[in-house]
């Protein structure tokens, strides 16, 4: 297993780089970029009070938000002159965050997904195939040049035109696929449909990310495909995929840490926690376009600083919990798609396509998922239809604690998606 030395270096080594960097960030932002220096000038703090690690709560928090208020250049750090990429989220709400990219960014990004691929067990002898649309968006392009760094030859076969995709996976014997968990997961249904068997494609592993997945969605795709699928993580506000992913172990996504340095806090106070799950707090240590310094990530996770079995001793973080913002309460109760996703994935009846409905009926919120079955014949089949939505249904309550209904449908109904699945409609809102 090929790894670099920093990746196995003490924690007290780690903890070294990571003081000393993120000094030279602080000082970065606040110097070149107005936002920052306003904001801390009014938090009535310096650089020169980040003296440890600890130091860094004293320093408030970049939210999305801030992107949005300062978009397009307002966080920019250089002249754009130095910039040589742009990205940007979807906008899908308000204005969309744009990041830029200076050479020596994206020499660090690279470095990043490379790290991510070789944990997972990527090498320059992989074939890989980009499932994710290329442009704005950070996925593919991201992963690209990670892969492209390690060597593989890369297929840049973009998202959609999935019978394609089928084609292409086969006739170029592609080794690694790269995509988000709903999309492959998708692939997997119409290779079924075009009579293509997993044994007929030469897949052995999957780089799966973009959206939050259970890890019986990744036991269903390593059975639908034949390979060993691994979860990562990144953001664009931070730099992309890259900030996190997992090893062959399988064990918590490994952090780059001499890049990210990670924190979490608890979701009410903000407070800075210790241990157990709260959000995921981050700061980019090297970043010259934009310098990110303390960003909300609004993802639910928890940090475990022990050495990993494989040899790495940078931090791993717990496959994504949820978000503090798309967190659902249903009658007071806290519930996360991620959890109803790891109960459907439990009964080999239906598919790994499903949809959440929220209602307010009456003062009362409600609770509906709407899941495939595998075979249509169930739904006419009243004993047997009944039972599993009975099965399902009280899995749901032991998970979630509360009621849910359950609406088992036809194969194929629900809708796809080629990036990221959106699962849940909350009516209560409209």
């Amino acid at each position: 297993m090929i790894f670099s030395e920093i990746e196995k270096a003490p924690r007290k080594e780690i903890e070294k780089i990571q003081l000393e960097r993120l000094k030279k960030a602080v000082k970065y932002a606040y110097d070149n970029v107005p936002f920052y220096k306003k904001k801390y000038d009014e938090a009535n703090v310096s650089p020169d009070d980040i003296k440890s690690l600890e130091d860094i709560s004293k320093l408030p928090f970049t939210t999305k938000q801030d992107l949005r208020d300062n978009y397009p250049y307002g966080l920019m750090a250089v002249d754009m002159k130095d910039i040589v990429r742009v990205h940007a989220s979807s906008g899908t709400s308000g204005k969309p965050t744009v990041v830029f990219y200076t050479r020596a960014d994206l020499e660090m990004w690279s470095e990043c997904v490379a790290r991510i691929i070789a944990a997972a067990g990527g090498t320059d002898k992989d074939i890989v195939q980009i499932a994710f649309g290329y442009g704005l968006f950070t996925g593919a392009l991201g992963l690209h040049q990670g892969w492209e760094k390690i060597g593989a030859a890369v297929v840049p076969a973009s998202s959609g035109n999935t019978e394609r995709q089928v084609m292409l996976m086969k006739d170029l014997k592609v080794t690694a696929l790269v995509s988000t968990p709903s999309y492959a997961l998708y692939i997997s249904e119409v290779m079924e449909k075009m009579g293509v068997k997993k044994e007929d494609l030469s897949l052995r592993l999957g780089l799966f990310g973009s959206e939050a997945s259970s890890e019986a969605m990744h036991k269903e795709l390593e059975k639908k495909f034949g390979i060993v699928s691994t979860d990562n993580y990144g953001l664009s506000e931070i730099i992309g995929p890259g900030v996190s992913g997992e090893c062959i172990k399988k064990c918590g996504m490994h952090i780059n840490e001499d890049y990210f340095y990670p924190e979490i806090v608890d979701t009410e106070s903000l407070a800075p926690k210790k241990s157990g799950f709260g959000e995921l707090v981050l700061t980019a240590l090297c970043k010259e376009g934009l310098p990110i310094i303390r960003y909300r990530t609004k993802d639910i996770t928890a940090i475990n600083y022990e050495k990993c079995e494989c040899g790495r001793t940078f931090a791993r973080m717990e496959k994504i919990k949820g978000r503090s913002d798309d967190m659902l309460i249903i009658r007071g109760v806290n519930v996360f798609p991620s959890q109803i996703e790891g109960v459907l994935m439990g009964f080999s009846e239906i598919g790994g396509n499903y949809e959440i409905i929220v209602r307010r009926e009456g003062y009362l919120d409600s609770l509906e998922v709407l899941v495939e079955v595998n075979d249509a014949q169930l739904l006419i089949n009243f004993a047997s239809l009944e039972s599993l939505q009975s099965r399902i249904r009280h899995s749901l309550k032991t998970v979630l604690q509360i009621d849910a209904k359950v609406k088992l449908v036809e194969p194929l109904s629900l809708k796809r998606y080629e990036g990221k699945a959106k699962r849940v409609t909350d009516l209560r809102k409209i």
